[in-house]
C-alpha cells in the first residue's frame, strides 16, 4: 500500500497551508461508524492512515513550526456535507471500531475549532460544507478529504502550481460571467442546460489555502461557481433537461428555477430518483458548477469523489450554503437527509454521455467556448 513518508507529508502540510504567525495546532478529524456492520475495509484503513498521520506530523513539529497535533474523532453524521455532532474526543491511541467505544479528551467542536488553526480531515461522510461555513467563522484553514484512500497519494504529489494556474484561470472567467449553455448528448439526442450565474462569485480550489477563513478538498484542482437560486427575488433562469448516468442508465430531470423538478424518464434508476425528489426537494437544487481539470495531469478515477470530481466537469444537487448558496440543512427534513452529490461528466464515469459543448456567457452577451466533445479548449496550446 502506498503511502507517504514523514518528509512528504510534512512537505504537503506546509505547502497546502503556507506558514502564518498566528499557526499553533493543527487536528487530524476522523469519523467511527456508529455500528460495526456500517464498516468497510475503506473505512478502517482511513482511520489508521489518521492515526498514522498523526504520529508522524507529532514527530516533525519543528520543521512544521507547530506547538501541537491533535487526532480529533466523532461519531460518524451518516451523511456527506451534514453538519457535525456538538463534541468528539482527543486521542491519543489507535482510533476504535465503533463510536461507543471513543475515549480520551471530550470537547466540543466549538473548542476544537476556535483553538486549532490547521484542519486536515480525512473522513468517510464529507466534512467540506460544516469546515467552511465553521471556517469563516473562526478564521482556520481547513483541507478535507472525504474517501481518500491510497490510491489517491499520486495526485498529491503532481505540478500544483501548473494545477492552481488553470483554476484561476477558471475563476476569472466564471466571476465575468452571467451564464453557461451546457450541451450533452446521450443515446443520440441532445439535451440542453442553461445555467444562470448573475449575482455569484467563482472559487478556485488549486490545493493552496494560503488565507485564513478557507476549506476545501485535497486532493484539489477544481474552480466552481454556486448557479443563482433565486434568494434575491428574481427567479432564477437556469432551466433545461439535465440527463445523469445511473449504472447503465440514464435519466433525465427537468430543471426549472435552478431545480429538479421532475424526472422525465421510467426505468428503476428514474423511479428512485424521481421518489428522492419527492421526499427531498431540496436535492433537486442545482448546487455547483465545477470544472475539474485533474484528468490533464495523467490521473483516472478510482471510485472516490474526492479525487474524481476533480479530473472533470461536474454538477452537484443539494446543499449549496457552503459554497455561497442559499440551499443550506434547513431545507432538507432532517440532518441525516443533508447531501450535497456531485455527478461527473468524463467519458470514464458516464460513459453513455457526452458533453458536446460548454459555453460561459459574460455580461455582453459574449460567449466563450470552455469545454467541446469532453476536451478543455481553453488549455489548449
Amino acid at each position: 500500500m502506498e503511502m507517504l513518508s514523514k518528509k512528504e507529508l510534512i512537505q504537503l502540510v506546509k505547502v497546502v497551508f503556507p506558514p502564518l504567525p498566528q499557526d499553533e495546532k493543527l487536528a487530524i478529524l476522523v469519523d467511527v461508524p456508529r455500528c460495526k456492520s456500517d464498516d468497510n475495509p475503506s473505512w478502517a484503513a482511513r482511520r489508521g492512515l489518521a492515526h498514522q498521520w498523526f504520529r508522524l506530523l507529532r514527530g516533525g513539529l519543528d520543521e512544521l513550526g507547530l506547538s501541537d497535533v491533535l487526532l480529533f474523532a466523532y461519531a460518524s453524521v451518516d451523511s456527506n456535507n451534514a453538519d457535525l455532532p456538538d463534541v468528539g474526543y482527543a486521542l491519543s491511541t489507535l482510533v476504535p471500531e465503533v463510536s461507543s467505544k471513543l475515549s480520551g479528551t471530550k470537547m466540543a467542536f466549538a473548542e476544537v475549532f476556535a483553538s486549532c488553526q490547521l484542519f486536515l480531515a480525512p473522513t468517510q461522510y464529507s466534512t467540506t460544507a460544516p469546515l467552511k461555513v465553521n471556517a469563516r467563522k473562526y478564521g482556520f484553514r481547513a483541507a478535507t478529504m472525504p474517501g481518500f484512500a491510497p490510491d489517491m497519494i499520486p495526485a498529491l504529489r503532481i505540478d500544483y502550481d501548473l494545477v492552481n494556474e488553470r483554476c484561476e484561470s477558471i475563476k476569472r472567467r466564471l466571476d465575468a460571467a452571467v451564464g453557461a449553455d451546457v450541451l450533452f448528448r446521450a443515446d443520440d439526442q441532445d439535451y440542453k442546460v442553461y445555467f444562470d450565474l448573475r449575482f455569484r462569485q467563482g472559487h478556485a480550489s488549486g490545493g493552496r489555502f494560503p488565507a485564513p477563513g478557507t476549506a476545501g478538498n485535497l486532493p484539489s484542482g477544481e474552480s466552481y461557481i454556486v448557479p443563482y437560486e433565486g434568494e434575491k427575488g428574481e427567479p432564477s433562469q437556469t432551466q433545461g433537461v439535465l440527463p445523469v448516468q445511473f449504472g447503465d442508465e440514464i435519466v433525465l430531470f427537468k430543471i426549472e428555477a435552478n431545480r429538479a423538478v421532475a424526472v422525465l424518464t421510467t426505468g428503476t434508476q428514474s423511479r428512485q430518483q424521481a421518489d428522492y425528489l419527492k421526499r427531498e426537494p431540496a436535492y433537486g437544487n442545482m448546487a455547483e458548477l465545477g470544472f475539474g481539470v485533474l484528468g490533464d495531469f495523467g490521473l483516472r478515477p478510482i471510485g472516490e469523489i474526492l479525487l474524481d470530481e476533480k479530473l472533470a466537469f461536474h454538477i452537484a444537487f443539494g446543499r449549496s450554503d457552503h459554497f455561497g448558496g442559499d440551499t443550506g440543512p434547513a431545507q432538507f427534513s432532517s440532518p441525516h437527509a443533508v447531501v450535497h452529490i456531485d455527478y461527473i461528466y468524463s467519458p470514464m464515469t458516464q460513459p453513455g454521455i457526452s458533453l458536446l459543448k460548454l459555453d460561459l456567457i459574460n455580461g455582453d452577451g459574449i460567449k466563450e467556448a470552455i469545454i467541446e466533445n469532453d476536451t478543455y479548449l481553453i488549455f489548449q496550446a
